[in-house]
Parts: C-alpha cells; structure tokens; sequence
C-alpha cells in the first residue's frame, strides 16, 4: 500500500469536500473553491456548501483565472498554524494563479523538520515559495537560507517571518539550481533541505524551467549538500510518481534511508487526495 502523508495539527483549515475536478477548503474564516485534477469523483458532501462558498476560482487559461467572491470577502486574510513544536502566522491571498500563499498539506512536512532540525544546525530551502519549511526550521533555531527566483514570494515570505516572530532568515533571489550548483562547488553542506521544484516555468531573467529536464542534475547536486546525517524532504506535484523519486534518490546517496509516498489531504468526510509524490531521503 501506498504510504499516505497528512498533516493532523490543522486547525485553521480543513478540507471540507472534493469532486469534479474540484476542492471546497476552509482557510480561516473563509471558504474556497478550487480546481484540482485529482478529484475524480462525485463530490460527497453537501451541496449547499459548495454554493455558499466565500469564493471560488474561475480558470480563464492554462495557468491564470480569476475569483468570483461574494460582497465583502477580503482578498487578504490571516492564517494560523499551532502544534506542540510550531505556531507560524501566515498572511493568504487570492491570487489569479489560484494559490493563496499556503499549501496546507506541507504541514507535515513541516512537523518532519521540526522533529529532525536543531539549534544552530543549517538548512535550505529551495523553491521555497512562501516559506513555511523555512519559517518551521528557523522557529526550532536552524540556520536558514530561503531560496526563490521570485522578489515577490521572498517579500512574501518575509511579511510571514516577521507576522510570526522570527527573524534571521537569509533571503536568496535566484534560481534554486544554479544557487545549488554555487553552493556545491563552494563546499557547503546542510543538515536539512527542502525542495519543492514546479513542474515548469520561468526564471528571473526569463529562463525556461521544465522539471524533466532538470530533475537528474537537481538531485544529483542536491545529494553533495547534505551533511552527514543529514536529511533531504522533496515533493513534486508533477506526476513523476513516488517510486521513480526513491530510485533517483537511492542512485545518488547510496545506503540512504528513504520514505516515499503522496503527500495528501483527507476530506472531512474521510476521503484522501493526493496532492503530489514525497520523499523524505536520511543520508547515514
């Protein structure tokens, strides 16, 4: 059986249904409507909610849409994330590429790195998005580099720091790879490493990125970062499944320890959607 990974500590957001192409999520206060590939099936629950929904997301291409909100519904809200080890603040979005700044299935990953980081020990993260691995890795005291080909998710990120308590995170603005080749060659290792890279777009200088033509050397260059005893958590949302990553992953760090999987999220209803393929790599 496939291993399933799902975050529990949830308690500003729920998943409340899926179906159709679609998923109906609670992120605080508000209520959305998103498209996902992934929900095959007839949605469960009932049908007023889906209707009643805050905001839902309209694509009008491939990669861009618009929302569709009631009166009143903020474009910006506030999120929380508590747990025994963590408490992040988060500021959300609506954005016109359907993401609001938060994958909430990454809350567990962010459980992983807070059991596994500590004090003074250094971690990157790369792709990093809006940053909930590295504001997870920088509460329990890790050395973090954030690193994004993005101003504006860096800046993002930054706002989350500061709505969180945290400071001390060094900000990188480049392309994750060729930042990682950089670090190789200067001989600099990590404890922890998260990457998370898309499945295609586009760099600062309007580089062309396609996850398949990449992914070899990533992981490749990636495995001579990470320390001894060290560790490496990589998702992608691209489809590549989760035994191709694990084979790719035992290749370039032979003897590692390797948990692979989907990282997933599960309906209030007890259905689970897969979200991408996980692997969590320990180096001996």
């Amino acid at each position: 059986m496939t291993t399933r990974f799902l975050p529990t500590h949830w308690r500003d957001y729920a998943l409340l249904d899926a179906g159709n192409g679609q998923r109906l999520e609670r992120f605080g206060e508000l209520t959305l409507v998103r498209p996902d590939p992934f929900a095959l099936w007839e949605p469960a629950g009932d049908p007023s909610l889906w209707r009643d929904a805050d905001a839902t997301f309209e694509p009008t291409g491939r990669t861009h849409g618009k929302w569709r909100s009631t009166p009143g519904t903020p474009r910006k809200w506030p999120l929380r994330y508590r747990s025994e080890a963590l408490d992040l603040a988060f500021e959300l979005e609506m954005t016109q590429f359907k993401h609001v700044g938060l994958f909430p299935e990454q809350a567990d990953n962010w459980e992983f790195i807070a059991a596994n980081l500590g004090e003074g020990q250094r971690f990157l993260n790369l792709f990093a998005y809006t940053g909930g691995a590295s504001l997870a890795a920088r509460q329990v005291g890790a050395d973090v580099v954030h690193c994004d080909a993005i101003r504006q998710v860096v800046d993002w990120t930054r706002q989350n720091m500061e709505r969180s308590g945290l400071d001390g995170i060094r900000w990188v603005v480049e392309d994750a790879l060729k930042f990682a080749r950089r670090e190789a060659k200067r001989g600099n290792t990590y404890h922890g490493i998260v990457l998370d890279p898309p499945t295609w777009g586009l760099g600062p200088k309007g580089e062309k990125w396609k996850l398949e033509d990449q992914l070899l050397e990533l992981i490749d260059v990636v495995a001579t970062l990470v320390a001894p005893g060290g560790f490496v958590v990589m998702n992608t949302y691209s489809g590549i499944p989760p035994s191709a990553l694990e084979t790719m992953w035992a290749l370039a760090l032979p003897g590692a320890t390797i948990q692979s999987g989907e990282l997933c999220l599960r309906t209030e209803l007890g259905h689970d959607l897969s979200t991408g393929s996980l692997v969590r790599v320990t180096r001996p």
